[in-house]
């Protein structure tokens, strides 16, 4: 008799323990976007798990969310997204979050004063007033090393007061990161610097932080919302630089690729190349923001690199 009780006590012990460790295992970050998916992930390394909401080949101008994202939403420990201005669909959900849960990093203090303005010339992308709006500044913070630090900055403090007893090994991961984002920032430059005067267009007003950073000359893009083609104006404006040889490359997108690049190109030198902002089929790891710009990076000097 005293053994059944001791195996059912035994039995009950390790059930519970299952329990506790299934509710760690639990505990996640969810990030709109992969490029935040890879900062989290690299701050939640070996602590919590990190999930990225938008699949490959989504955009978060035109995505929808399903009856499971909002799910996952609201599940998560912790939610990280840019804010309304990029990520609109989100807008609702998250904001039905209790506080602690929403990091909406457009607001973070320390962010502000890294933003840098949208591209407001009408006359490059020559785009209608269709309701699709950034605001003042542009909302691709991922591109930008220095915002990429205050990103995983905010994570790490989040993460500290949802779970005090791993602050050792969240100080470690920021250390980490933060190291490794100043290496990797100086070899980037170094490999940028030959191609730093070379011409060219973007379909998309996407990379102004990157461009910023590492010293690039974009001579301007097709449209501001990738959702909206760009108007005859900005098209003829474009060709004509194109036919005078001042841009070495053109770039599309994965999640973008309008047959309007190729039909401006025709007929000219200028070559074709993709950028990818958003880090498609890079896995999320303690590496992986790196990883990510370090694609990016080539992506850029597989196409300047060729000269006309």
């Amino acid at each position: 008799m005293n053994l059944r009780k001791n195996f059912i006590r035994l039995l009950l012990t390790g059930l519970c323990a299952l329990v506790v460790i299934g509710a760690e295992a639990h505990a996640s970050i969810v990030a709109s976007i992969r490029p935040l998916g890879f900062i989290a992930a690299a701050i939640g390394d070996g602590v919590v798990s990190t999930d990225v909401l938008l699949p490959d080949g989504a955009s978060p101008h035109d995505y929808a969310l399903r009856p499971s994202d909002i799910q996952r939403i609201g599940s998560a420990d912790l939610v990280v997204w840019v804010g309304p201005e990029l990520e609109a669909f989100l807008a609702k959900s998250v904001g039905a979050l209790p506080p602690e849960k929403n990091l909406t990093l457009s607001t973070v203090a320390e962010i502000q004063p890294l933003l840098i303005k949208g591209d407001d010339d009408h006359d490059a992308s020559d785009h209608q007033d269709d309701g699709h709006h950034h605001g003042q500044y542009s909302m691709h913070i991922w591109l930008s090393p220095a915002i990429a630090a205050q990103i995983a900055l905010a994570i790490h403090d989040r993460l500290v007061v949802l779970m005090p007893d791993k602050k050792s090994q969240l100080d470690a991961n920021l250390l980490f990161f933060t190291a490794s984002l100043t290496k990797n920032d100086k070899k980037i430059a170094t490999m940028l610097a030959p191609v730093s005067g070379k011409g060219y267009f973007v379909f998309h007003d996407a990379y102004g932080y990157f461009e910023k950073t590492f010293g690039l000359s974009p001579l301007g893009h097709f449209t501001v919302n990738p959702e909206i083609q760009p108007g005859a104006k900005a098209l003829h404006k474009i060709r004509t630089q194109l036919v005078e040889q001042k841009a070495v490359c053109v770039f599309a997108e994965p999640q973008f690729r309008p047959a309007v690049i190729n039909a401006v190109a025709k007929g000219t030198k200028v070559h074709m190349g993709t950028l990818d902002p958003l880090g498609n089929g890079v896995t999320l790891g303690r590496d992986s923001y790196f990883t990510f710009l370090l694609q990016l990076t080539n992506q850029y000097l597989s196409c300047l690199e060729k000269n006309i």
